[in-house]
């Protein structure tokens, strides 16, 4: 049996970090955890080939060699994966389909052959055992949750490492908190799960024996969600596992804000290599934490909390959110204030997208203010929903806040901010990896010599170099990021604001 695995393309939002990957020579930002995970659950006896759009195109040859076509994708990969299926249709090859995307509106999709649903490790087992049986049935549908200890390790081997940023693995999955607008907990639950301590480091140990240096992402949702276990099991072993291999990686991750409560947290996370976290601020104005049940960022400071963390020797990399049904006109404003204050340099920042299985989703249905399912992309001017506050005043003002932070100014601004509050720990320091020289003259060449921005990214260069050395390789990554930032900030701002995919007149949209 010959199988196809197939990771859809990812267009270009701040999350793809696609111009930022030519100046280090990489071509996406790490390999899909999820299918090779997938790949490992198969026989041994099948033949696998996996083919990340976002690496190189999808062959004819590719589908006419398969047998079956394995697609899993995210909400924002959905233009991408129905191309895939379209070609699949007229060639006869058999389509698996899984992951968020699917899992969440599975109804759309009836030219799949087999949807199978939820984590793979409780529905494609039920779906093997079928098809060896010669009865595979269209839908599985997951029961319950799995139990991490079953998940395999994934088959590195499908991909060339050399083609990424960094790699990826996965402790655990759930968050405790529900927020309104999240669609985690519907799909992971609100209970934390996560793998043993000794699959944790045999994953880290494939990957180093693979030759792996350099930074590796914990995909969990909400890393701390378990603070337990992490302080008592998991980060001392971790910290052990990095000092006998002498820091051969560095680690990032996503946690909620209330990390910064925890000292004892926040140094064993540095202890044992994290480097950055990204948080959900979401928004300073306690109306929209209220209304979205973000109930572990309100009644704190929230800048204190980021500054907290980051003296601690965390990089806080944040998501911003505008669109909630009680934010004021001030809001852009507002949220420019707290982005520019807090130093957090990557500001991901979107307009409210109302997705399938969450709270919102069910009550913009219910008030009757929904006009089309999201296309998972936060950073599109492409409302899906009724606002409250007009859609011209809410898009503009959204194009504000990106062409207002992500200007030079502003941006190396922030830079400089976030690196007096950052407080690394010495067994962090640059960690050299193929393409860093490159990106280095990469960076003067275009940022320094050819790029707008080139009297802001020189007064930066020689501030962190004499003032600020070990930050100096960070402040040329900040440097390549906010080129990147700015990039899909000129996209979002220079399209046309009211496409057809807005959903039609304009004047009805708002109010």
């Amino acid at each position: 049996m010959n199988i196809l695995l197939v990771y859809p393309h990812y267009p270009a939002t701040f999350w793809s970090f696609r111009y930022a990957m030519k100046f280090i020579g990489r071509k996406a930002s790490f390999p899909p955890l999820g299918l090779m995970t997938v790949a490992a659950m198969l026989p041994d006896s099948w033949e696998k080939r996996l083919v990340d759009m976002n690496v190189r195109p999808l062959a004819d040859a590719d589908l006419q060699w398969a047998d079956y076509v394995f697609i899993s994708a995210m909400s924002i990969q959905r233009a991408s994966a129905d191309e895939v299926i379209e070609r699949c249709l007229p060639l006869g090859v058999k389509i698996v389909a899984g992951g968020p995307l699917f899992t969440s509106c599975y109804e759309d999709f009836i030219e799949v052959d087999h949807l199978v649903l939820g984590e793979a490790e409780i529905t494609l087992p039920r779906f093997l055992e079928d098809l060896q049986g010669g009865t595979p049935r269209r839908i599985y549908h997951a029961e319950g949750w799995a139990q991490l200890e079953q998940t395999p390790m994934p088959l590195w081997n499908l991909v060339r490492m050399r083609d990424y940023a960094a790699m990826n693995v996965q402790y655990g999955r759930g968050c405790p908190f529900d927020c309104e607008f999240c669609d985690i907990t519907s799909l992971f639950g609100r209970r934390p799960r996560s793998k043993p301590l000794s699959l944790l480091l045999a994953e880290l140990e494939s990957l180093y024996t693979g030759g792996w240096r350099g930074a590796i992402f914990f995909v969990d949702d909400n890393f701390i969600g378990d603070k337990p276990k992490l302080k008592q099991e998991i980060l001392p072993a971790l910290i052990d596992w990095m000092k006998t291999k002498n820091y051969p990686f560095y680690f990032y991750t996503e946690a909620s804000i209330d990390l910064a409560d925890d000292a004892e947290l926040l140094n064993l996370m540095v202890d044992a290599g994290f480097e950055e976290v990204f948080i959900g601020i979401e928004t300073p104005h306690d109306g929209g934490l209220f209304e979205s049940g973000k109930s572990q960022n309100r009644n704190r400071d929230l800048l204190l909390s980021v500054k907290r963390i980051q003296q601690a020797g965390l990089q806080v990399h944040g998501g911003f959110i505008v669109g909630f049904d009680s934010d004021p006109i001030s809001i852009f404003d507002q949220q420019i204030r707290f982005i520019q204050e807090s130093g957090i340099v990557t500001a991901m920042v979107g307009v409210l997208s109302v997705l399938r299985g969450t709270k919102l989703h069910q009550r913009m249905e219910q008030e009757g203010r929904l006009l089309k399912s999201s296309s998972g992309d936060n950073t599109a001017i492409d409302l899906n929903f009724v606002p409250r506050m007009k859609a011209e005043s809410l898009i503009a003002g959204y194009q504000d806040i990106l062409t207002t932070i992500y200007a030079p100014k502003q941006f190396y601004q922030r830079v400089t901010r976030l690196f007096r509050e950052y407080q690394p720990r010495p067994q962090t320091g640059f960690h050299l990896q193929q393409g860093h020289l490159g990106a280095l003259f990469k960076s003067m060449l275009f940022l320094g010599v050819l790029g707008k921005e080139r009297f802001h990214y020189w007064k930066l260069f020689f501030w962190s170099l004499f003032r600020k050395p070990r930050l100096f390789p960070l402040a040329i990554t900040y440097a390549v990021y906010g080129f990147h930032f700015r990039k899909v900030a000129e996209q979002i701002s220079g399209g046309n604001l009211f496409a057809d995919n807005q959903g039609g007149d304009t004047s009805k949209v708002g109010s």
